[in-house]
């Protein structure tokens, strides 16, 4: 066993996971940044180019979430388990499988769009040059996912070994290329063809694919302790349903959530193109919250699954319910800010007086929620870590259900309107992190790991 797996498991809970987060969570900082930069930048070509990034975007996210959080998930967790084990060869097979997983789901996911992705568009209020903008952003995005889902993977199989600082770092780096390429592309800066929205999906895909060609030139050439060899390129049944096991169910999360995005965005997209862009800008604020929590929930990850693979079951619990409080405040003090404050932060994005409104009343609803997000996020990713996905699935559902219903009923039962929207979707969060915890205290994973 190396040094960095035996300190994961004997370190005291609350250090181990404040320096192991930190990194992480500065760099998923930085790329929520990249995201909101874009977003400004496509302000700066009107309210149509907004709403065509707000159609698109439940796509961006269910690839970044699938790729990253259910299979990246569910790679960092059968990592950790097998180092936790002290099986350093089943680990290294594991990153052929994990490789071989994520041109399977680039693939299946380019497929699905070329299949269904106008009509999809469409059904979210796309018409005319909106629609177009959002085809074409979404056909480029697609066609070069395979980068987007290496980078979720690789990323992951370093966290699995416990190494948080270097797929932080690239984070960072490739922040450096993304921003100015953006706004070179969408803008036309310099001379360069103004390509609008298109052109932020052509700086993901050259940004992510930098990053995985260097995160797998370490692997293969670097000091790290499993390594990418060809000997290990085998591919066995075993190592697929290790890794399947838990990003199947896993999945549900980034399907659910997209559904949820959806949902909504239909909803909403009765109420306006100006409203929809509204929404729009609050969604992107929304998932800001993702990869801060992921910052947190990825080290979560390794470390409940190295104690669950040790058979250390009461040390992954004390890692959750300290790992999810930290999310929680993380997550609540952010939300509360962008409440308080709207004034200051929405004109950044927008000048139009009633995308203004229609993102201020989303953050203000919405806003003192997120720490609720933090915890049923955070319980997920620990939950990914401990194998045991049945109630955070469960969870999911209930959000849906109560966002999505909740929306329907009191927009058409009740006077509030968009702000019917908002509330329902606040109440889904909140649910989503009480069926997290509940499921924490009554054992799921003592139960899951056989105690």
């Amino acid at each position: 066993m190396d040094d960095r797996t035996r300190l994961m498991l004997t370190a005291p809970p609350i250090p181990l996971l404040a320096k192991m987060s930190a990194p992480n969570s500065i760099a998923f900082l930085i790329s929520a940044g990249v995201s909101l930069t874009e977003v400004w930048f496509i302000g700066q070509l009107g309210s149509a180019s907004l709403a065509a990034i707000a159609l698109v975007f439940p796509l961006l996210m269910l690839t970044q979430t699938m790729s990253g959080g259910a299979m990246g998930g569910a790679v960092a967790s059968a990592i950790a388990r097998a180092m936790g084990a002290g099986d350093v060869d089943r680990a290294e097979r594991l990153v052929w499988h994990a490789l071989a997983l994520a041109v399977a789901g680039a693939l299946i996911l380019l497929g699905l769009f070329l299949l269904f992705g106008e009509p999809f568009l469409r059904f979210l209020g796309g018409r005319g040059d909106i629609l177009q903008a959002a085809l074409t952003y979404s056909v480029v995005l697609l066609a070069g996912g395979v980068f987007l889902w290496f980078m979720g993977v690789l990323s992951a199989v370093y966290r699995g070994m416990g190494d948080m600082k270097f797929p932080a770092g690239m984070m960072i780096a490739s922040a450096f290329i993304q921003v100015p390429l953006s706004g070179v592309l969408i803008l036309g800066v310099a001379g360069a063809p103004r390509l609008g929205v298109v052109g932020a999906a052509i700086s993901a895909v050259v940004s992510a694919m930098l990053l995985s060609v260097a995160m797998l030139a370490r692997l293969a050439f670097g000091s790290t302790p499993i390594k990418l060899r060809r000997g290990t390129l085998t591919f066995e049944r075993t190592h697929f349903r290790d890794i399947l096991g838990v990003a199947l169910p896993a999945s549900f999360s980034p399907l659910l959530t997209v559904t949820t995005i959806i949902s909504l965005t239909a909803i909403i997209g009765g109420f306006g193109e100006q409203a929809l862009a509204g929404y729009g800008i609050g969604s992107r604020i929304e998932f800001l919250i993702i990869p801060l929590v992921f910052g947190i929930g990825a080290s979560m990850t390794s470390l409940v699954g190295m104690a669950v693979g040790a058979g250390n079951i009461e040390r992954a619990e004390k890692i959750g319910w300290l790992g999810s409080a930290g999310a929680a405040l993380l997550a609540g003090v952010i939300g509360l800010v962008l409440a308080l404050f709207p004034d200051i932060w929405i004109p950044v994005f927008t000048n139009d007086p009633v995308v203004f409104d229609a993102a201020k009343q989303y953050s203000q609803i919405v806003g003192p929620c997120f720490a609720f997000q933090g915890i049923g996020l955070s319980l997920y990713f620990a939950s990914q870590g401990a194998g045991a996905m049945l109630w955070p699935v469960l969870a999911l559902f209930l959000r849906v259900i109560l966002a999505v219903g909740g929306a329907l009923v009191l927009t058409h039962a009740t006077e509030l309107g968009l702000q019917g929207v908002y509330y329902a979707a606040g109440a889904g969060m909140v649910i989503y992190a009480f069926v997290m915890l509940s499921a924490l205290k009554l054992g799921a994973w003592r139960r899951k790991g056989g105690h």
